[in-house]
């Protein structure tokens, strides 16, 4: 190429040359240049694209595989688990099985996968669905490693447009069989306490049946004429034969705590009555070893209450019952007061015995276990009374414990909750005192102090001394509205003191475990009234009252001896009884016992001659008022026979017979199944004369009976 002229550029090539001009070509090296400069910026551009896709792709491959790595670290996760996991789609096939569930099918992953395998299923258990969706069950399958128990738990799962179910098994096989055994265990364990609770009502009614007649003669012959050494004997018969019908009870009181069946009742009931006559019950005992017993109600407590009286009944006699059997001087006293919290009360049993020693404080609530353990100990006992009583106490809710000195005595204490009843007020309006002034002359510290403090409650100020020398010397030295005397100052001392007391106008009281033996000796001697101990409180109200002298209420007929005979009076109506009693023993005692009561008993031999007893009397119209059913009986028993008199007299049309049911067992069921059979109460061997005439005499009252 070479310039021709300054105009043109002319270019030689071997097939000739060209010419153009010098501004063309110019232009066209300029455009030239340009483009090579923007072929080096987009070479240049396009390495840099291509170092940042080369570093892109390396960053997507570096995650590519660390999404490989995780997927491998779930995958070994899941696997290392041992749960069976399997997913399958809508239409069943599965997409997705872990090894646990190729090892359960016995087959491979590749076998399974896009197939609906399905392993048998042996038993299947209840499923449970849960608010979200998802579902839980048990199955025992049949796999490739024998019969298997898997717990499933089931879940939909969405990805994107497809819906898939995602199964997790875990092999409960051990767990199941495990749970199976205990459950087997569990019900062979009741079975046995059923027949053990069947075992001991069957022994309590054998044992029952011998032992009323044994305790109900012995009754019956204390009644006839007997020499004094005649009635030592017989006296010892009842009293062993008492103790054998408590251990009884013990026995089967806690039989039916350890099978669960110790049922509570919440019904109203009077506290200081069931206190007061638990009290008065266990008096005989207590005066017959020397001793004194007292009870004492604070009056801020209602006097109705809703609860199991017959339990409440049952802890204060078995405390009371231990505090008499470990004292031998002074006595026991029984203080209800209100608890800390709303409805709770409070109950405090004190003696002045022999004491509990402290290592035994800790055990002595425990089964068959005494504070008096030794082969040399002194009292008799199964071991089981405060152990029932612990169980009763905290069955009602409460809680029991014990302070005791050795050689100073013992004071058990609990509390339980007891709602007041809709008729809670008081039996009786206290006399109002007003600082009167009250001398009690008592050389024991049981009684005395409750009266004293019963007195103060009511406003009176009140001067306890010992003997009869004191007080003669306070006598003159203040007026005193009323003087409280205790017959334990022997004969010759309150006789002292009834002189000493002159002719001064002033109430004098006497305190005496007897009454009546003595009211004309009383009265000459200047006592204007007695207190029969254990003291009632409406007693003690009445003797501070306006009303009339207690001597001349006593001779009105209103004292004990004039309600015993208008009870005598009463029963003479007589009623018309059929005595239902396989035992001949047992149905002489029961006709013994009708026949002093003023009744006309007639004896059926079984159940069937009862029915047709009671048919043959309803024909001749000289139905039966009563019926008294034994429940264990040859032939047809008690429960058949009433089902039988109760068809009867709905398809004759008559009216009603009261049954009441004779039986010896102490369960619950028993007494429910005499009430289910259409009787209407239940008296428990051995019979009592008082709960059967009790009985007896409630028998047209509505509701079931039960003495």
């Amino acid at each position: 190429m070479q310039l021709a002229g300054m105009g043109d550029l002319r270019l030689e090539t071997g097939a000739g040359s060209l010419s153009a001009p010098a501004p063309l070509v110019a232009a066209m090296l300029s455009a030239l240049c340009g483009a090579l400069v923007l072929l080096a910026w987009g070479v240049h551009a396009l390495k840099s694209a291509n170092r940042r896709l080369e570093a892109h792709v390396e960053e997507l491959t570096d995650r590519n595989w660390e999404l490989r790595d995780a997927e491998e670290r779930a995958k070994s996760f899941v696997e290392a688990q041992g749960d069976v996991i399997v997913r399958r789609g809508a239409d069943g096939l599965i997409t997705y099985a872990n090894d646990a569930f190729c090892a359960l099918a016995g087959r491979s992953r590749e076998a399974l996968l896009g197939t609906p395998f399905l392993l048998a299923v042996a038993e299947q258990g209840d499923i449970a669905v849960l608010a979200d969706g998802t579902r839980m069950h048990d199955q025992r399958l049949e796999t490739a490693q024998g019969l298997r128990w898997i717990a499933w738990r089931e879940v939909a799962v969405r990805g994107g447009e497809r819906l898939e179910i995602q199964s997790v098994g875990r092999d409960v096989t051990d767990r199941a069989h495990t749970e199976r055994a205990l459950a087997e265990a569990r019900d062979q364990a009741e079975a046995a306490n059923r027949a053990k609770s069947r075992f001991l009502a069957m022994v309590s009614h054998e044992i029952r049946t011998p032992l009323n007649g044994i305790l109900g003669m012995a009754d019956l012959m204390l009644d006839t004429p007997l020499v004094p050494e005649q009635t030592t004997y017989v006296q010892a018969v009842k009293t062993s034969g008492d103790t054998l019908l408590s251990l009884i009870d013990e026995i089967l009181d806690f039989s039916k705590i350890e099978a669960g069946k110790l049922d509570l009742e919440a019904r109203p009931f009077g506290l200081a009555t069931l206190v007061e006559e638990m009290v008065e019950l266990l008096a005989p005992r207590v005066q017959a070893k020397g001793l004194e017993i007292a009870s004492y109600l604070d009056e801020r407590l209602p006097q109705r209450m809703i609860g199991d009286a017959a339990r409440l009944r049952q802890v204060l006699l078995n405390l009371a019952g231990n505090a008499i059997k470990f004292t031998d001087a002074g006595g026991v006293a029984v203080i209800v007061e209100p608890g800390i919290w709303p409805q709770e009360v409070s109950f405090t049993v004190r003696d002045t015995g022999i004491g509990v020693a402290p290592e035994a404080q800790a055990r002595i609530f425990f089964e068959f276990e005494q504070a008096d353990d030794g082969p040399t100990r002194r009292f008799g006992g199964t071991g089981l009374g405060l152990a029932i009583t612990k169980r009763i106490v905290e069955r009602m809710g409460g809680r029991i414990g014990l302070d005791s000195t050795p050689g100073a005595g013992s004071s058990f204490h609990f509390t339980v909750t007891l709602p007041s009843a809709a008729d809670g007020g008081q039996n009786f309006s206290p006399p109002r005192l007003n600082g009167a002034s009250v001398l009690i002359v008592a050389p024991t510290a049981i009684e005395a102090p409750l009266i004293a403090r019963r007195l103060g409650r009511w406003g009176a100020r009140t001067c306890m001394v010992p003997d009869e020398k004191i007080a003669a010397a306070l006598l003159p030295e203040r007026h005193w509205d009323a003087v409280l005397v205790d017959r334990a100052l022997g004969a010759t001392g309150v006789e002292a003191l009834a002189s000493e007391m002159g002719s001064v106008k002033r109430r004098l009281i006497l305190i005496t475990p007897s009454e009546r033996q003595e009211l004309a000796s009383l009265k000459a001697a200047g006592f204007t009234g007695y207190l029969v101990k254990p003291v009632r409180a409406q007693s003690l109200a009445m003797r501070f009252g306006d009303g009339a002298d207690p001597f001349e209420r006593e001779a009105a007929g209103e004292g004990p001896a004039a309600q015993d005979s208008k009870a005598m009076a009463a029963a003479k109506d007589g009623l018309a009884i059929l005595l239902a009693e396989d035992n001949p023993i047992n149905a002489l005692l029961a006709r013994a016992l009708l026949l002093r009561l003023g009744h006309r008993p007639t004896i059926a031999g079984n159940g069937a001659i009862a029915v047709e007893s009671w048919l043959a009397a309803q024909a001749a119209g000289t139905p039966y008022d009563v019926v008294l059913m034994d429940v264990s009986m040859p032939e047809l028993d008690g429960l058949e026979a009433a089902r039988r008199i109760r068809a009867a007299e709905r398809e004759g049309e008559c009216g009603r017979t009261p049954i009441l049911a004779l039986t010896a067992n102490a369960f619950a069921e028993d007494r429910e199944s005499c009430l289910a059979a259409g009787m209407d109460g239940f008296l428990a061997k051995p019979l009592d004369r008082e709960r059967l005439a009790a009985a007896l005499a409630s028998t047209r009252s509505a509701g079931p009976l039960a003495a």
